[in-house]
């Protein structure tokens, strides 16, 4: 009778998998099985963004969870842990891999983009070293809060598919719910799979994973005269893109170490990461960031540095001549740093209603920036108040009357007056959140979860799928916190 069931299942679901990355050599993944769960229990399915995918499925709770715990392996899916290696805080370590990850397969969505699901949480991998390959039920949700709310405010991102309680615990410093969240990626290929082959000497690995990333990412550069020098150049623009956008929301993803960071230029492993309250320049919420050197303004180093690391690794495919090589790939990063800085100055510029920002609007954005700090504003209210003093000569509440808010609105206004449009308020709401993730409303629904409550997780997600649109009946998500409310630290999910 459970045979016949488990073949209902398998049937009646449909993912259509077309598994590539399975097809390279052995030697970029290993075979994985998930660990056998005593009750697992659907928590959330995203059936929006499945019918995105193209995935079959059947209202039945109890089934999807078996299938987003790797209970039910789905017809055509080869569960795998892929390789990698990775900078972390600026030490190398040359083998990390999937330690809590397993790769269910690959399929094709309605749009015709390739998409890898993901199991986190599910028992241990080859590349477990001492885990136990589990994962606790609050960094579960916060994942899954937080990437669908960035793919709202329009970030690119991984995506949340399924959110499944296992009925038992995990052990950490206390024994915490465990849970297992489906994470999709238009790829799991980081900078450290590319470090993973490259500092071992294996240039042949090196050359089939550009081969594969090329071909599934940016087919474009096989056209180019010089293919890899072509690819480093669409990654970089990919992570230049992705990076300003993240600061232009007051996002710190907390580890950017090169295998958290993502080829295909999608923001990737949620672990420590928040969104600013107040506004400052040298915010760090990552619990074991002692230095600093993940913090918001530092995000644009580090990227370059990331990127850096990936140059190194495609060297001798960019040139024979390794001089030659250097020589381009530092002109491309040099290139890169010029357009962050001008990224995020014309994205600055935008949230505070500039139609057609320019360079030349650096002083505005910067005065803008320097008063919040002062102030110690927060960062996403302060954009939409400001919005409010377009069409009034008055200065609300919100905003201290002081000499360099004063120098600063003199600048805006001037600046605003040169312009044709007559919508400024809504382009400058269009682009400015009323609702983010604010970390205190996610560890309130963290940590009501834990007590089997999970009315404020369903509520969050529900007020972030709209983050621009004022929600009067959920204003409670958009205030920033009290002083007994605030979160000072975030912790990574393993």
């Amino acid at each position: 009778m459970c045979d016949n069931k488990l073949k209902s299942v398998k049937e009646q679901y449909v993912f259509n998998f077309d598994n590539t990355y399975a097809q390279l050599p052995e030697k970029f993944f290993a075979s994985a099985s998930a660990l056998t769960i005593p009750k697992p229990r659907l928590l959330k399915f995203n059936h929006e963004f499945a019918e995105q995918l193209g995935v079959q499925t059947l209202d039945s709770s109890d089934e999807l969870a078996s299938i987003f715990s790797g209970q039910t392996i789905l017809k055509g899916s080869q569960p795998i842990a892929l390789a990698y290696a990775g900078h972390q805080f600026g030490h190398f370590v040359p083998k990390l891999g999937d330690g809590r990850a397993i790769l269910l397969g690959e399929i094709v969505g309605r749009n015709k983009q390739r998409y890898d699901i993901q199991l986190k949480g599910a028992g241990r991998t080859p590349f477990s070293r001492g885990g136990d390959g589990r994962c606790p039920l609050g960094p579960a949700i916060r994942e899954y809060i937080i990437s669908e709310a960035m793919y709202a405010l329009g970030v690119p991102t991984t995506r949340a598919l399924a959110l499944v309680t296992t009925g038992d615990f995990v052990h950490r410093n206390s024994a915490l719910p465990g849970a297992v969240f489906t994470r999709v990626a238009s790829s799991h290929i980081r900078i450290g799979t590319f470090e993973y082959f490259a500092l071992q000497g294996d240039n042949e690995a090196v050359k089939i994973l550009a081969d594969y990333a090329i071909d599934r990412h940016y087919p474009q550069a096989k056209s180019d005269a010089n293919p890899y020098l072509a690819f480093f150049k669409e990654v970089i623009c990919a992570q230049t893109t992705l990076i300003t956008k993240w600061m232009s929301l007051g996002f710190i993803h907390g580890v950017m170490n090169t295998d958290n960071t993502s080829i295909s230029g999608e923001t990737i492993d949620y672990g420590p990461c928040a969104f600013m309250d107040e506004f400052n320049f040298q915010q760090v919420f990552s619990s074991i960031d002692y230095h600093g050197r993940y913090s918001y303004s530092n995000q644009a180093a580090i990227i370059l540095w990331n990127l850096s690391r990936l140059g190194d690794c495609l060297v001798p495919l960019v040139d024979s001549d390794s001089k030659k090589a250097i020589t381009v790939l530092e002109e491309e990063l040099s290139a890169a740093h010029n357009k962050i800085e001008s990224n995020f100055v014309m994205e600055i510029a935008a949230k505070i209603g500039i139609e057609r920002p320019e360079m030349k609007d650096e002083t505005l954005v910067t005065t803008w920036l320097q008063y919040l700090q002062t102030q110690k504003y927060d960062y996403t209210l302060s954009f939409r108040e400001l919005a409010t003093l377009v069409s009034t000569k008055s200065v609300n509440r919100f905003f201290e009357k002081t000499s360099q808010f004063n120098d600063f609105l003199d600048m805006w206004r001037i600046r605003i007056k040169e312009q044709t449009t007559d919508d400024t308020q809504e382009k400058m709401n269009n682009v400015n959140p009323v609702f983010i993730p604010r970390n205190h409303q996610v560890e309130r629904a963290i940590t009501q979860a834990i007590n089997n409550d999970f009315s404020v997780f369903e509520e969050l997600n529900q007020v972030l799928q709209n983050p621009y649109k004022e929600q009067s009946e959920f204003s409670l998500y958009k205030q920033a916190p009290q002083a007994n409310e605030k979160i000072t630290a975030t912790f990574c999910g393993t």
